[in-house]
């Protein structure tokens, strides 16, 4: 009969100890978490950072391309072909900033905290298969 009572007491220390190390791993989960979606965070930042970038050349390509137009109206030749030459200067400019905001916020998504969720899993499936040891 003690050696009963012995196995209920280690059964419930098994079980606390169970229960501060599942607070412990849930606390250093959450902020796993936490530093993964700021690093995606800032990623996306850079990413409309240079969405903003391409906006505002793509509007000095515009621009470029309107003084262009009224000079190549208004004169001969070397005055808006010079305008033409800076405008799409600009333009290409502006596609280089929109491709590499592209591939910045892609790297960013899914905003999923990826690892963490993989983590927990693996933690999971860890727990469970220690239960059904405990059990046996």
């Amino acid at each position: 009969m003690e050696s009963q009572a012995n196995h209920d007491s280690s059964l419930a220390d098994l079980a606390r100890q169970l229960s501060n190390q599942t607070t412990e791993l849930v606390h250093h989960e959450v902020e796993l978490a936490k530093a993964e979606l700021r690093v995606k965070g800032k990623r996306a930042g850079v990413g409309a950072g240079m969405f903003g970038g391409a906006g505002a050349l793509g509007l000095y390509a515009l621009g470029a391309l309107t003084a262009a137009i009224i000079a190549g109206i208004a004169e001969a030749l070397p005055v808006w072909a010079s305008a033409l030459i800076v405008a799409a200067l600009y333009g290409a400019v502006a596609g280089i900033l929109a491709l590499r905001g592209k591939n910045k916020v892609q790297e960013a998504t899914p905003p999923l905290p990826e690892e963490t969720v993989q983590s927990v899993k693996e933690d999971v499936r860890y727990t469970k298969q220690r239960a059904q040891e405990a059990r046996q």
